[in-house]
Protein backbone atom coordinates (compact mmCIF):
# COMPACT_ATOMS: atom_id res chain seq x y z
CA UNK A 1 0.00 0.00 0.00
CA UNK A 2 1.13 3.25 -0.72
CA UNK A 3 0.91 6.26 1.46
CA UNK A 4 -1.54 8.19 -1.15
CA UNK A 5 -3.98 4.49 -0.92
CA UNK A 6 -3.59 5.21 2.56
CA UNK A 7 -4.79 8.27 2.53
CA UNK A 8 -7.78 7.69 0.74
CA UNK A 9 -8.78 4.96 2.68
CA UNK A 10 -8.68 6.20 5.86
CA UNK A 11 -9.74 9.78 4.14
CA UNK A 12 -12.96 7.84 3.27
CA UNK A 13 -13.67 6.04 6.56
CA UNK A 14 -12.69 8.70 9.08
CA UNK A 15 -14.40 11.96 7.88
CA UNK A 16 -17.76 10.48 8.24
CA UNK A 17 -16.59 10.16 11.52
CA UNK A 18 -15.94 13.90 12.45
CA UNK A 19 -12.02 12.97 11.73
CA UNK A 20 -9.91 15.11 8.96
CA UNK A 21 -6.44 15.02 8.17
CA UNK A 22 -4.34 18.17 9.12
CA UNK A 23 -4.83 20.74 6.41
CA UNK A 24 -0.99 20.47 6.10
CA UNK A 25 -0.86 17.72 3.29
CA UNK A 26 3.27 17.41 2.99
CA UNK A 27 2.61 16.82 7.15
CA UNK A 28 0.48 14.16 6.91
CA UNK A 29 2.37 12.50 4.43
CA UNK A 30 5.49 12.24 6.29
CA UNK A 31 3.37 10.77 9.19
CA UNK A 32 1.51 8.54 6.84
CA UNK A 33 4.66 7.23 5.41
CA UNK A 34 5.97 6.91 8.82
CA UNK A 35 2.66 4.78 9.52
CA UNK A 36 3.96 2.55 6.73
CA UNK A 37 6.98 2.15 7.93
CA UNK A 38 5.86 1.05 11.55
CA UNK A 39 3.40 -1.54 9.58
CA UNK A 40 6.44 -3.45 7.76
CA UNK A 41 8.54 -2.99 11.09
CA UNK A 42 6.15 -4.42 13.44
CA UNK A 43 2.98 -5.79 11.51
CA UNK A 44 0.54 -2.93 12.70
CA UNK A 45 0.68 0.88 11.77
CA UNK A 46 1.27 1.84 15.33
CA UNK A 47 1.49 5.87 16.05
CA UNK A 48 4.74 7.42 14.59
CA UNK A 49 5.08 9.69 17.27
CA UNK A 50 5.56 7.61 20.22
CA UNK A 51 7.37 4.01 20.81
CA UNK A 52 5.92 1.06 20.36
CA UNK A 53 7.23 -1.75 22.35
CA UNK A 54 6.70 -4.72 18.78
CA UNK A 55 4.15 -5.93 20.77
CA UNK A 56 0.68 -5.62 19.22
CA UNK A 57 -1.44 -5.88 22.68
CA UNK A 58 0.78 -3.88 24.33
CA UNK A 59 0.49 -1.10 21.88
CA UNK A 60 -3.01 -1.85 21.55
CA UNK A 61 -3.48 1.71 22.58
CA UNK A 62 -1.30 3.72 19.93
CA UNK A 63 -2.52 1.61 16.58
CA UNK A 64 -3.92 4.53 14.55
CA UNK A 65 -5.74 5.88 14.76
CA UNK A 66 -5.01 5.74 18.65
CA UNK A 67 -7.04 5.38 21.42
CA UNK A 68 -6.77 8.80 22.77
CA UNK A 69 -7.62 10.21 19.42
CA UNK A 70 -11.25 10.73 20.74
CA UNK A 71 -10.53 12.93 24.04
CA UNK A 72 -7.91 14.81 22.21
CA UNK A 73 -9.81 16.01 18.92
CA UNK A 74 -12.76 16.84 21.20
CA UNK A 75 -10.37 19.02 23.97
CA UNK A 76 -8.07 20.19 21.36
CA UNK A 77 -9.46 20.00 17.75
CA UNK A 78 -6.19 17.57 17.16
CA UNK A 79 -4.83 14.32 18.22
CA UNK A 80 -1.84 14.09 19.94
CA UNK A 81 0.14 13.59 16.47
CA UNK A 82 -1.84 16.05 14.32
CA UNK A 83 -2.54 13.91 12.07
CA UNK A 84 -6.39 14.11 12.69
CA UNK A 85 -7.69 17.25 13.42
CA UNK A 86 -11.19 18.51 14.31
CA UNK A 87 -12.85 20.43 10.91
CA UNK A 88 -13.10 23.30 13.46
CA UNK A 89 -9.52 22.87 13.69
CA UNK A 90 -8.44 23.05 9.97
CA UNK A 91 -10.49 26.22 9.76
CA UNK A 92 -8.76 28.15 12.19
CA UNK A 93 -11.56 28.11 14.14
CA UNK A 94 -10.18 26.78 17.32
CA UNK A 95 -6.39 27.54 19.09
CA UNK A 96 -3.49 25.56 17.79
CA UNK A 97 -2.60 24.25 21.39
CA UNK A 98 -0.01 21.79 22.22
CA UNK A 99 -1.70 18.21 23.15
CA UNK A 100 -0.54 16.81 26.05
CA UNK A 101 0.70 12.89 25.72
CA UNK A 102 -2.50 10.73 27.58
CA UNK A 103 -0.68 7.38 27.39
CA UNK A 104 0.77 6.41 30.52
CA UNK A 105 4.00 7.07 31.41
CA UNK A 106 4.25 3.35 32.42
CA UNK A 107 2.96 2.19 28.92
CA UNK A 108 5.78 4.20 26.70
CA UNK A 109 8.81 1.76 27.68
CA UNK A 110 7.08 -1.73 26.96
CA UNK A 111 5.98 -4.21 28.75
CA UNK A 112 8.29 -5.76 31.87
CA UNK A 113 10.20 -8.53 30.91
Amino acid sequence: MTAEELYEFLRKTQEPKGYYFNRDREFVFQLLDSLLVNKDRYGYMCCPCRLAANDREWDRDINCPCVYRVPDVADYGSCYCGLYVSREWNEGKVPHLYVPERRPAEKAFGPAS
